[in-house]
C-alpha cells in the first residue's frame, strides 16, 4: 500500500487518543456529534472540538444531514480511512495515543472480549514488523465482509529483554 507523509495537522491529529477513537467508532457507521460524546463518556463540546480538527484534516466527512429525535438537525461524520494510508508520524506521539485509546477501549470492553496472546521470539524483527505490516495492509484493501465480525487489531512488537 502507498503511503504518503503526514502532514504537521495530520500528524497532530493523530497524537490524540479522543481522536483515535472517534476515528475507529466512526469507520462503518455514521456517527453525530451527540452520539460520539455518548459512546466516549465526554462533553458534546469537547468532542465536537476534536470532530473539527478530524473533518479539517481529511479523517472524517460530513454525511448529509438528518432530523434527529427533537426535529434538530444532526450532521454525522464518517471516517475516511486516511489514517491507515499515512506515514512520518512521530513515533512517540503516536505510539502514546495509540496505547491509551487501546487501553480505554479494553477497559470499555472488559477484558474478557479481548483475545490476547503473548510470545517471545528470537527472530529478524525488520522482516517480522514488514510481514506483519503486508499482513494488515491485505486486510485493509480487502472489502469488508458483510457477514463478518467487526474488529480492531492493536500490535506491539517490543525487545523481549
Amino acid at each position: 500500500m502507498q503511503r504518503r507523509p503526514a502532514t504537521e495537522a495530520e500528524a497532530a491529529a493523530l497524537a490524540s487518543a479522543v481522536r483515535l477513537r472517534i476515528i475507529r467508532l466512526t469507520y462503518d457507521r455514521a456517527m453525530t456529534n451527540k452520539e460520539i460524546a455518548e459512546r466516549l463518556g465526554r462533553d458534546p463540546a469537547t468532542t465536537l472540538h476534536h470532530v473539527r480538527k478530524l473533518v479539517a484534516t481529511g479523517f472524517l466527512e460530513p454525511q448529509p444531514a438528518r432530523t434527529g429525535n427533537r426535529g434538530a438537525r444532526e450532521i454525522p461524520y464518517l471516517s475516511t480511512g486516511l489514517s491507515w494510508r499515512l506515514s512520518g508520524v512521530d513515533p512517540h506521539a503516536k505510539g502514546e495515543a495509540m496505547l491509551q485509546a487501546f487501553l480505554s477501549e479494553v477497559a470499555e470492553l472488559g477484558h474478557d472480549r479481548v483475545d490476547q496472546t503473548r510470545l517471545v521470539t528470537r527472530v529478524n524483527a525488520r522482516e517480522l514488523k514488514r510481514r506483519l505490516r503486508t499482513l494488515l495492509d491485505e486486510l485493509a484493501a480487502e472489502p469488508d465482509d458483510p457477514e463478518g465480525e467487526r474488529v480492531a487489531i492493536y500490535l506491539a512488537v517490543y525487545p523481549g529483554d
